[in-house]
């Protein structure tokens, strides 16, 4: 009866072992981080060169800039300016049937999903450890139906209870 069991996860497992692995890596970060700032101890001069001689200067490194790409877009879309046949002599906008259809089918359309492949890979089921949705919501709504039935199987009872014994 694996009604009551709750089925694991492998998302969220597997964001767990991720959220674990990054904070065993910021530990570290902190860790060599720590390391590079503390205080080094006293310097020793070393007596290899000869008196009067200079040691060699590091070469300066020259650090090139790195850049990265920004794509940017508008917030909103401009608007077109909207042509003169649209009104009439007394400067209304005349009603615009087609374009209240077009404005209200996007409105029940909802907007576009930015990764399509991913809610592909999901109704189809192709990540590993995940059931399709069709199957998903055919489960969801048969629970939902024999729940139903077990309520009105149970209301019919008490009410078959309650009339027998007041009649």
């Amino acid at each position: 009866m694996g009604w009551l069991k709750k089925k694991p996860d492998p998302i969220s497992a597997h964001a767990r072992e991720l959220n674990a692995q990054i904070a065993a890596l910021e530990a570290q970060i902190k860790k060599l981080d720590n390391q590079l700032h503390q205080a080094p101890g006293p310097r020793l001069r070393s007596s290899t060169l000869p008196p009067g001689a200079r040691p060699p200067e590091p070469a300066p490194t020259v650090r090139e800039p790195v850049f990265a790409e920004v794509k940017q877009r508008p917030v909103q879309p401009p608007e077109p300016e909207p042509a003169p046949e649209h009104f009439n002599e007394f400067g209304v906008r005349k009603y615009d049937l087609p374009a209240l259809w077009n404005r209200l089918g996007n409105y029940l359309h909802g907007p576009t999903t930015t990764n399509p492949r991913l809610v592909s890979y999901l109704a189809a089921g192709g990540f590993h450890g995940l059931r399709p949705m069709r199957y998903e919501k055919r489960v969801a709504r048969n629970r939902f139906f024999g729940l139903a039935t077990l309520l009105f199987v149970i209301l019919f009872l008490i009410l078959c209870h309650y009339y027998r014994n007041h009649s």
